[in-house]
């Protein structure tokens, strides 16, 4: 049985990707900042659920002592993230964004998702076939993002993409110091969740897709990658 952990899991891609999984056979984790929307959500898919706030260093040691004690981690997705808004609901450009939205920003996407993998390693590293995927964002692309007429060219927006084009560097750094790991990026599209205010153009089944995948990969699919539901995508 695969034993899997989604960050940020009581809604949206995490909670669609929990539910595909759980379907496939996995034994799943819901990770969830708030206790009782966790329980709940775990209890609408027959997954557990654990407490997981990704910015909290206690939350995330308590979380690995309830994996640990339910038998282990085969699977890590590291779904939890966040955006900043301005007020009428724009994205933070670069003549606003201050250090104080990048270090939120940050403190979720990048350093949530390094305290909650490097927690998790050992249990990783006791798995026959340890997986980690990491969800990032086309955002997250500098070829894209340079390239007039593509959609990361035109988001104005400054702080996220800059969070996922590090998750992506810490995706790379990860699977070359862990090669016996498949430890993947994916890119889910552009989804309609609460992190978008649901101004995506993909439903959660469709943005789910390439996360599913990766998630079940095996020991000689692909690692250190970035990609969506079409193949790879260029850095």
């Amino acid at each position: 049985m695969t034993t899997t952990l989604i960050t940020g899991a009581n809604k949206g891609l995490g909670f669609e990707t929990a539910r595909r999984l759980v379907a496939a056979g996995h034994t799943v984790y819901i990770g969830s900042r708030d206790a009782e929307r966790g329980r709940r959500a775990a209890e609408r898919l027959g997954a557990r659920m654990v407490t997981l706030d990704v910015t909290d260093d206690a939350s995330v040691a308590a979380a690995v002592k309830t994996v640990e004690a339910g038998g282990g981690l085969d699977v890590l997705v590291n779904n939890a993230g966040i955006e900043e808004w301005r007020p009428d609901g724009e994205a933070i450009g670069a003549a606003e964004v201050t250090a104080d939205v990048m270090r939120r920003v940050f403190e979720t996407n990048v350093f949530g998702l390094v305290r909650v993998t490097h927690a998790f390693l050992p249990l990783l590293q006791r798995s026959a076939a340890p997986v980690v995927v990491n969800v990032s964002s086309g955002l997250a692309s500098l070829t894209h993002a340079s390239e007039p007429g593509t959609s990361a060219f035109a988001f104005p927006g400054f702080a996220y993409p800059a969070s996922k084009a590090a998750v992506n560097m810490v995706t790379l750094q990860y699977a070359k110091a862990f090669p016996g790991m498949r430890i993947n990026a994916v890119q889910p599209g552009y989804t309609a969740t609460d992190l978008n205010h649901h101004m995506g153009t993909q439903t959660v089944e469709q943005g789910a897709e390439i996360i599913v995948r990766m998630a079940q990969v095996g020991s000689d699919g692909p690692t250190g990658g970035y990609f969506d539901a079409e193949g790879p995508l260029p850095w």
